[in-house]
């Protein structure tokens, strides 16, 4: 009797990409195909599909490697879990993009096993993937390397230091409330459509910021995101009691750009919950701040020195000072899941304000199931 082998996407704009994959998954047994809804995608991506899921439920039964296809009727990263339970799968199958802990510990209680695809393409044909066929927007999204939150102003009155951040290519298309500046660089689509254009970027990311927070906005969003986004490469940026940085150091050699993308490697964990609270138990002093600027100063040293022992000690002792500052950055899941990877890695963090997101690691060898970004020259 045949495995059965299932898998679960969006599947949109359906390429050579998504049928390679198919049938590496048909290999296994028969294959069964959970699509992600209109709703899900919108509630992840913040846009709408190219194609509904009728179509892309038609399309995707078409293809002679699927055995059988359906519209997932849950919702967020884990939207196939009552379906996985009536199927009662052998092997849940992803690829390298597509893998989350949150998928390998449902498969792991759920005793199914647990597969990740090489991503080969078909014989001679090019690697493809839905995101890099998405050329219609290049506007970059940011990582905060080091030294989050002293960009608010109730933050850096009480002690300055410098934000660590890194302007990204969109490989990748993030998730929404993820900490990677996706609401800023949504506003950065309003302004300019496809791409940050030409120009003096510090005017550009204060354009971009002040449009983001006009007059009279209750929360102002923290100015790393918009710099980040416009600014390439790496960036320090030294905020002391104020919005905006009072100055701003930007590298973009590409030796050092090349040295950064080798060792950096991401996890994808999950979208911030909506009842997500960062406030909440916070511990907001002068010693934890201080903790934090001399943790990123530090970080931004080490990584100009190329010293990646050190970038790697201080991206912790960044990420813990913001643990310190505010506990709930850190759910018990999230840590667990840093105990995993903690061995492979120099050094570690959480995206943005946390409480899911992105776990960003520090290393200069591979790390099973991560992926790597391109940065912004």
């Amino acid at each position: 009797m045949k495995k059965k082998v299932f898998v679960s996407g969006c599947y949109d704009m359906l390429h050579s990409g998504h049928v390679a994959f198919f049938e590496e998954a048909a290999q296994l047994g028969d294959l069964y195909v959970g699509i992600g809804s209109d709703a899900t995608i919108y509630q992840l991506k913040s846009r709408k599909t190219i194609n509904t899921e009728d179509e892309r439920l038609y399309m995707v039964k078409a293809l002679k490697a699927v055995k059988d296809a359906w519209i997932n009727r849950g919702s967020g990263l884990l939207d196939f879990v009552e379906e996985v339970k009536n199927l009662k799968p052998d092997i849940f199958f992803v690829n390298s993009d597509g893998h989350t802990p949150a998928k390998e510990q449902f498969c792991k209680e759920h005793n199914i096993q647990y597969v990740v695809s090489k991503r080969v393409p078909h014989g001679n044909l090019p690697t493809r993937s839905t995101t890099a066929l998405r050329k219609e927007c290049q506007i970059p999204y940011r990582i905060d390397l080091a030294g989050g939150w002293l960009d608010q102003v109730y933050i850096n009155k009480f002690g300055s230091g410098p934000v660590i951040t890194l302007c990204i290519e969109p490989t990748i298309e993030f998730n929404d409330r993820s900490g990677m500046a996706s609401s800023s660089r949504k506003k950065a689509i309003e302004l300019w459509q496809t791409d940050v254009p030409s120009g003096d970027k510090e005017k550009l990311a204060k354009m971009l910021f002040c449009f983001e927070n006009p007059p009279g906005t209750k929360y102002v969003s923290g100015s790393q995101d918009a710099i980040g986004i416009v600014m390439p490469g790496l960036n320090r940026l030294e905020y002391d009691n104020d919005f905006w940085p009072k100055s701003i150091k930007n590298e973009t050699n590409d030796e050092l750009m090349n040295w950064i993308e080798k060792r950096i490697w991401i996890v994808p964990l999950y979208p911030r919950k909506d009842s997500y609270d960062v406030d909440a138990n916070s511990q907001i002093t002068k010693e934890n701040i201080k903790l934090l600027s001399d943790a990123a100063q530090k970080c931004w040293d080490a990584i100009l020195d190329k010293n990646v022992d050190d970038w790697g000690k201080f991206t912790t002792e960044s990420f813990e000072a913001q643990i310190r500052l505010f506990p709930n950055m850190a759910p018990d899941d999230v840590l667990q899941t840093i105990e995993r990877y903690k061995n492979q890695a120099k050094g570690w963090k959480i995206s943005g304000a946390g409480g899911g997101g992105y776990l960003i690691l520090i290393s200069e060898t591979p790390i099973e199931y991560a992926f790597q970004i391109k940065i912004r020259r």
